[in-house]
């Protein structure tokens, strides 16, 4: 039996700590040896982090990140390694996998495909390959390539199958969206009984800026079956055997010329790597299936991985958050709390003349069951010297929007305050429906440096807010704030509703428009009110200027509002 034993490095670098991403690199080959594999694969760029934009345009930082690379290659001994980096040749950049043996680099394979939609960019710092590396390791020959190259029906990995390839170990950094772990999944298991090979699928977790890496990676065999899978946002070293003997042969007659196309196959014959990496007659290891997290519960991990690494990466010792009562600030002093402690949080409650004892009740209990400081700085005198000073300016004119947002200015002058004198990091607090339509306030609600929830639609903060009460098996977010109608409390009486339509009926459309380009037409089709259709394009449309000043937040959507849409914010066109 050709067995061979597989190490998939499930890790979380972080973008630019060159040494440190090589050391966890080091300490995870040094455990997979240990664990007898034979080959260990680390995720897409994982000597520079994923994805390290503009800095490749840096020679000293290539330069610095090959030295990392050839660092880690050294240490190399007793196990093949697949590692991701880029590689510069001739002038050229490429997005590699660098396999070492021995000690040393013996193969390079250059990604083949280079994604540039979404929040991909390749194009820009990439160019692509032309050779696919087969590798015999231990008898059992591998194919190696990287994250999209895997996605087309025939590719690289198509090229290696043809060429002998039983395994194709494809490094990934694939950022998340919901449900994205089930797509990959559904396609890696088409794309094995395809080409009748194990596919070994190694992704990264973790937060860089805007995106989140899930992990999730898997290992699966020649008719479609998963051998093994890591946990979702969690470091893991996967383990699995995989008995080369089952691949199946395969041909694609009337395919070579799309074959030649993508590129020629190259073998790198390497050498037996240890008595451990080929696992003999030993018994093969039980299979590693970790649980999927249920749609909810896989949301508010990936929201909690984000704000973690965002916060914790940069460098911030703490957050601190306006807490109003309401549900979406209560969401995110939720996720802060679960992603660095309640020690690092604090809240922060600034009431106002249009402020309504239940908002102080709630975010009082929210805080004391959260174990959240919370400091009360009222705003009322504030806002009075405010309107005095601009009350020669305004004589004559009623109050209106302009006295609103300037609560919501103060608010924001206060919490960065806080985060001047204590270190914090501000989190605001804005769902992705007041995003879109410009319902939040510039340099006010808008103010701060990581928006936690700028990407959940406002009806899915209130399915995770009960989702999060279930987990913690008590009301850790009171039920009087998931019940409460939503409400700025900017002046008397004032609903959400005023302004826009009901949640329910707005974020379908938001969907529709936003997520899904559709038209008016399609819209309408689909049974959608015409008069909400027309005001929630027109308030999307005027507002780009908005989300183009507001801070970075977790991607959980298909199309986020940042890397993934860009639109001009001079813009005359109305559908």
């Amino acid at each position: 039996m050709r067995r061979l034993r597989l190490a998939l490095a499930q890790m979380n670098p972080t973008v630019g700590d060159l040494e440190g991403n090589a050391e966890r690199m080091l300490a995870l080959m040094e455990q997979a040896v240990a664990e007898g594999a034979g080959l260990i694969a680390f995720p897409e760029l994982a000597v520079t982090g994923y994805p390290p934009e503009d800095l490749l345009f840096k020679r000293q930082f290539l330069h610095d990140a090959r030295v990392q690379l050839e660092r880690v290659a050294g240490a190399a001994k007793g196990i093949v390694a697949v590692i991701g980096a880029p590689d510069a040749v001739d002038g050229k950049l490429f997005n590699a996998a660098a396999v070492a043996c021995d000690g040393k680099l013996a193969a390079m394979y250059h990604k083949i495909f280079l994604p540039n939609y979404g929040v991909f960019d390749e194009a820009r710092y990439f160019e692509p390959g032309c050779e696919c590396p087969v590798l015999t390791v231990n008898g059992v020959r591998v194919g190696v390539n990287v994250c999209e190259d895997i996605w087309y029906d025939v590719g690289p990995a198509t090229v290696q199958r043809v060429a002998g390839a039983e395994v194709i170990v494809n490094i990934n950094g694939s950022p998340y969206h919901r449900g994205r772990g089930r797509e990959r999944q559904e396609m890696l298991a088409g794309r094995a009984r395809d080409h009748g090979a194990f596919i070994a699928y190694v992704n990264m977790v973790g937060g860089q800026d805007e995106l989140v890496f899930d992990g999730q990676s898997l290992v699966v065999g020649p008719e479609g079956e998963l051998v093994a899978r890591a946990p979702q946002f969690q470091e893991a070293l996967l383990i699995a055997d995989v008995d080369a003997d089952r691949a199946r042969p395969m041909t694609l007659t009337g395919f070579e010329e799309r074959l030649s196309a993508i590129g020629a196959p190259a073998h790198y014959a390497l050498a037996d790597t240890a008595p451990g990496g080929r696992t003999g007659g030993r018994a093969a290891l039980e299979p590693t299936v970790s649980d999927e997290l249920d749609p909810l519960a896989e949301v508010y991990a990936a929201l909690v991985t984000g704000t973690r690494d965002y916060v914790r990466k940069s460098g911030f010792t703490g957050a601190v958050i306006g807490l109003s009562g309401g549900i979406d600030s209560a969401l995110t002093t939720a996720i802060a709390v679960d992603a660095l402690g309640a020690d690092a949080v604090t809240a922060f409650f600034m009431p106002s003349q249009y402020t309504a004892g239940q908002s102080l009740d709630d975010a009082t209990k929210l805080a004391s069951g959260l174990g959240v400081r919370m400091d009360v700085i009222p705003i009322e005198g504030l806002l009075a010297a405010y309107v005095g000073e601009l009350g020669p300016l305004f004589e004559g004119r009623e109050p209106d929007v302009t006295e609103e947002n300037l609560q919501a200015r103060i608010r924001g002058n206060l919490l960065m305050a806080g985060s001047n004198k204590f270190g914090w990091i501000v989190l605001t607090t804005g769902n992705k429906s007041e995003m879109a339509t410009g319902y939040a306030t510039l340099y006010g609600d808008m103010a701060g440096g990581f928006a936690v929830i700028k990407d959940v639609p406002k009806t899915l903060v209130f399915e995770l807010a009960r989702h999060r009460n279930t987990t913690a098996g008590r009301e850790l977010i009171p039920s009087s704030i998931i019940e409460r109608p939503p409400t700025a409390e900017l002046r008397p009486g004032q609903l959400d509703e005023d302004s826009l339509p009901p949640y329910a009926t707005l974020d379908p459309v938001l969907e529709a428009y936003v997520e899904q380009d559709r038209s008016r037409e399609e819209m309408l089709a689909a049974g959608m009110a015409p008069d909400v259709i027309d005001q929630t394009m027109r308030l999307v449309d005027r507002s780009e200027y908005k989300r183009r000043q507001a801070p970075p937040g977790v991607k959980i959507t298909r199309r986020n509002f940042g890397r993934d849409r860009r639109l001009p914010i001079v813009n005359r066109y109305r559908p």
